[in-house]
């Protein structure tokens, strides 16, 4: 008897092997087969596909015992790689934990994870009763319902009472966030609520973690996981509810390997598992709310702050009016209204999503530009180390240059990064405890966690941080921030920079004034009549949503259609340009579907390899994945030459 098996491997189709074994086989089951010179992990998979190649028929020589892949999550990992382009053992190889499966027994090791019956302590506001009561209305079925609450609302807790009526029927949850830095403060709430330790599962969870949590879900012995992106691949035994929380943030999508859009795949995974997905938010993505105008979406609503609280007043400070002193970013006027709730012992942020000193490094005698030699965009100085970084290849280099004439260079440091700004406010306030709060601050958790506990217990007067302090932390003192340059857009290049300018801005003014006493958040500008600022100020966001849909739908965006993009790099830039020309003359040429491009990519030259782009922009109702998967399984890319794949893409550059 024949058995198709599919290896984490980069085919996309199962091999056919003969079973050496007494055990009966059924799809989905884990095995260990030879493959090459070596013995590895497959799984039986259901279905033969029909391939060119001849292989000699070897056989099965064991089965592994391990709960099986069940057909739903058969199903996922063919979708996902029909859809993403992604070859069909890539897609297996998510599910797995370093190409293989735990077969070793954790029994003891679960205990841990044992959701505690405890009474619980925490009840619910009015508002809050309502949103359950309406989100459990729809039932255990498949559905997607948006919980869209103001910042400080309860939505945590209200998806956590979902969960636990969930769990205490036998079924299990996945909660999803879209950063590792958010998992600390999490847990700490999630402890409070369940009695228990969460499983956690991110790229800094240990591997002995990650082998408890992946044998102990697979046998349903752990109830809830907690996790970035990947743990959306994780095999569930019986998965009842899936949360995604800060559906809009921009990481959910993945750039780098196997590229998805996590929040997306969610929605897909729970509709083939026939569960329930809730997408919580303080303001919806823009694809979000356009399935809720559709009413493809339910929605619920929370529009009071925890303890009645107040949203913080607006208030934009027009540097066009305001002196800034030589070499300083903040204005007098800020520092005075700063200084107003520094007496009072409140706690200040100001915020700069720039991480480093300086963007941009110039010689005033000689014009030379500090470039990093790999990518072609600039080297930001970091004061911290003294070197210079590229971040996106990770270069590092020293700031030392001499002229034409043999002599140092007079440096110019253009535009401020927060580590400029905390040496600025150190001047400010010499007295005052100030801290850094930016990716290169934090390496590693537990001095994310150690931070964080300095600043719930008011140990830290002024904190300077980049966009990660926007996203689902609580700050009892909190009651000020300061937006040093609202002018500047970090998102890059991005169709959605003004979407994402909108949920940055809403999201970060919900950090302040959350226990109730009175909060501000002031905007330092120099265009005082920006779209996005006047929103924010009048505490519309919505106003922007449904500007900003029928903009889409004017100029065939998403989410109206949709977009692929062909990244084609190499070392050599006419021959990816040649390449990418050869493409696009073999793509299908059908109605509606456009075809921009090729173009050279925004940032030309990365980690030493030129890039340029093909951009497929096509109507919703078309699976136009089809046709490019025949295309490119027979497209032969020439040595030098690196094709890759991006489907819904959110990134330009």
């Amino acid at each position: 008897m024949k058995i198709p098996v599919l290896f984490p491997k980069i085919f996309d189709y199962p091999f056919t092997y003969k079973s050496a074994i007494s055990e009966k086989l059924n799809s989905g089951d884990f095995v260990k087969a030879p493959f090459g010179s070596n013995e590895i992990t497959g799984v039986v998979w259901p279905y033969e596909q029909k391939t060119e190649k001849k292989f000699k028929i070897k056989k099965i020589s064991k089965k592994i015992n391990v709960k099986n892949l069940n057909p739903s999550m058969i199903k996922f990992i063919s979708w996902f790689s029909k859809y993403n382009l992604v070859p069909l053992g890539m897609s297996l190889k998510m599910c797995l934990l370093n190409k293989d499966v735990v077969e070793k027994d954790f029994k003891g090791e679960f205990n841990k994870f044992k959701i505690k019956k405890t009474k619980n302590k925490f009840s619910l506001n009015s508002e809050q009763k309502k949103s359950l009561d309406f989100i459990r209305g729809f039932g255990n079925n498949y559905n997607v319902t948006v919980l869209e609450g103001v910042p400080g609302s309860g939505k945590t807790l209200v998806y956590f009472k979902r969960i636990k009526n969930l769990v205490d029927k036998g079924l299990q949850a996945l909660i999803l966030l879209p950063e590792i830095a958010l998992t600390n403060q999490f847990s700490r709430r999630y402890k409070e609520f369940f009695g228990t330790n969460p499983a956690i599962w991110h790229s800094a969870t240990t591997k002995k973690n990650k082998s408890i949590i992946w044998k102990g879900i697979t046998e349903g012995e752990i109830k809830i996981v907690i996790g970035a992106r990947s743990s959306l691949f994780l095999p569930f035994k019986n998965l009842g509810i899936i949360i995604v929380d800060e559906e809009h943030d921009a990481s959910y999508k993945q750039d780098e390997g196997v590229s998805y859009n996590a929040r997306d795949m969610a929605i897909t995974r729970a509709s083939l598992e026939n569960i329930p997905i809730n997408l919580v938010t303080s303001i919806p993505s823009i694809e979000t709310y356009s399935n809720i105008v559709n009413k493809k979406y339910h929605v619920t609503k929370l529009e009071k702050r925890y303890r009645e609280a107040s949203l913080p007043n607006i208030e934009i400070i027009n540097l066009r009016s305001e002196v800034l002193n030589k070499g300083s970013w903040i204005a007098n006027k800020t520092i005075s209204k700063v200084n107003q709730y520094l007496n009072k012992g409140d706690q200040i942020l100001f915020f700069l999503n720039r991480r480093g000193y300086a963007p941009f490094v110039i010689c005033k005698k000689c014009g030379y530009k500090f470039q990093c030699p790999n990518c072609a965009v600039n080297l930001i100085f970091h004061q911290k180390l003294n070197k210079l970084l590229c971040h996106y290849c990770g270069h590092k280099s020293l700031l030392s240059k001499l002229c034409k004439d043999k002599k140092k260079c007079d440096l110019l440091f253009c535009g401020p990064g927060v580590e400029r700004i905390f040496v600025e406010l150190k001047k400010i306030y010499p007295n005052k405890k100030i801290e850094i709060f930016s990716s290169d601050t934090l390496e590693k958790n537990k001095s994310t966690s150690t931070l964080l506990k300095k600043v719930e217990k008011n140990k830290i007067d002024i904190l300077v941080g980049t966009q990660l302090l926007s996203k689902g932390f609580h700050f009892p003192k909190l009651n000020c921030i300061v937006v040093v340059d609202s002018d500047f857009s970090s998102h890059g290049y991005d169709l959605r920079s003004a979407e994402k300018n909108v949920q940055l801005y809403h999201q970060l003014s919900g950090r302040a004034g959350r226990e109730g006493d009175a909060s501000t958040i002031y905007f330092q500008t120099y265009s005082p009549d920006d779209e996005v600022l006047l929103n924010i100020s009048k505490n519309d966001p919505h106003a922007f949503l449904q500007k900003e849909l029928l903009l889409r739908k004017e100029k065939k965006l998403p989410p109206f259609y949709r977009l692929i993009s062909l990244i084609i790099s190499g070392k050599n830039e006419p021959l990816i340009m040649k390449f990418a020309i050869n493409i696009k003359s073999k793509l299908p040429k059908i109605n509606e579907v456009s075809i921009l491009g090729p173009v050279l990519a925004p940032i030309t030259k990365l980690r030493k390899k030129y890039r340029c782009r093909i951009l497929i922009r096509y109507p919703k109702n078309l699976f136009i994945q089809k046709y490019l998967s025949r295309l490119l399984n027979k497209i032969k890319i020439k040595s030098g030459i690196k094709l890759e794949v991006d489907v819904d893409p959110i990134n330009f550059s």
